[in-house]
């Protein structure tokens, strides 16, 4: 029989051996920190300050104009400027449109098209799921061009097929809807179905064990336990909708529904590089921004309240 032997009382850390220790780990975490410290200060936080600074001056001709233009400080003259033009309001208007149709139809088809994939209802999901994401991988302005020719008249099927003209004033609208939802319902089924696989499979069999079809397990079970998942979805939606740029812009070459200002990326595009007033360019980026922000802490306000 072994006899237990004692051990002495815990030796406990001083206090002043405490201190060292925390500033080496303090320290090992800003070296770690700094590369991307670095990076985002470099490519986020200078831009935008930069931005800032471009928004409060003005290119001006000085005297008879011998000289060339002379930066002017304006102050908030840009952003009256901006907000004062009816080419901005409308764009605004534009993406307003597009995001009310665009939203809706893009993530209840990514949804709906992950809820199939979970169940047991479609074979070869892979095959399946490679098929959908594919579109998101062919480059914007490639996919811009295949789908500005399927629409032209006189050459494209879809003109001829079509009850509307889709280069038209009223037709250009839902063409970009359909252009941009055709590019990332793939990418967001594929965060759904992700969202979807982490479900604990206990829960949807005891709902199926209570007699749930299902269409009641995937409206009841599945879809609530995957609304975070969907607002976050939804905030980066509402975001890039914001942003719509390339799809409006290669269409630009087929149409003249398509204006130079009809989203506020190509009033900005138009104003910093046509008609080189960087002033207001930065002016509008810096409204497009806070429009940006204000709509992602509405969603999120929305979504934690929900989720509450």
């Amino acid at each position: 029989m072994s006899v237990p032997v004692p051990r002495g009382p815990a030796v406990a850390t001083p206090p002043a051996a405490r201190v060292p220790r925390r500033r080496e780990r303090g320290v090992a975490g800003l070296l770690l920190a700094g590369p991307f410290a670095l990076l985002l200060a470099g490519t986020v936080l200078a831009p935008v300050l930069y931005a800032l600074y471009l928004s409060l001056f003005t290119e001006r001709l000085a005297g008879l104009g011998f000289d060339g233009p002379r930066q002017v400080f304006t102050a908030m003259g840009n952003y009256a400027a901006v907000l004062g033009d009816r080419a901005f309001h409308d764009s605004l208007g534009n993406v307003a449109l597009f995001a009310l149709v665009h939203i809706p139809v893009m993530l209840g088809a990514a949804l709906l098209l992950a809820l199939l994939l979970d169940s047991a209802v479609v074979r070869l999901r892979q095959l399946w799921s490679l098929a959908v994401f594919l579109p998101h991988v062919v480059p914007v302005v490639i996919g811009g061009l295949v789908w500005a020719y399927l629409y032209s008249p006189g050459i494209g099927p879809l003109a001829a097929v079509l009850p509307f003209d889709p280069l038209s004033d009223v037709g250009v609208l839902p063409s970009v809807v359909n252009m941009a939802t055709w590019q990332w319902t793939g990418y967001n089924m594929v965060i759904f179905y992700t969202a979807l696989q982490a479900v604990p499979r206990e829960v949807v069999e005891a709902a199926r064990a209570d007699g749930a079809g299902p269409v009641r397990v995937a409206l009841s079970v599945k879809v609530p336990m995957v609304r975070p998942t969907a607002f976050v979805a939804l905030v980066f939606t509402v975001i890039g909708s914001l942003q719509l740029f390339t799809e409006p812009l290669v269409l630009r070459g087929f149409t003249g529904s398509v204006t130079s200002t009809w989203t506020p990326s190509l009033y900005v595009y138009e104003a910093a590089f046509i008609a080189g007033d960087h002033g207001r360019a930065a002016a509008a980026s810096v409204l497009l921004a806070v429009v940006c922000a204000a709509l992602s802490a509405l969603v999120m306000r929305l979504s934690a309240r929900r989720s509450g």
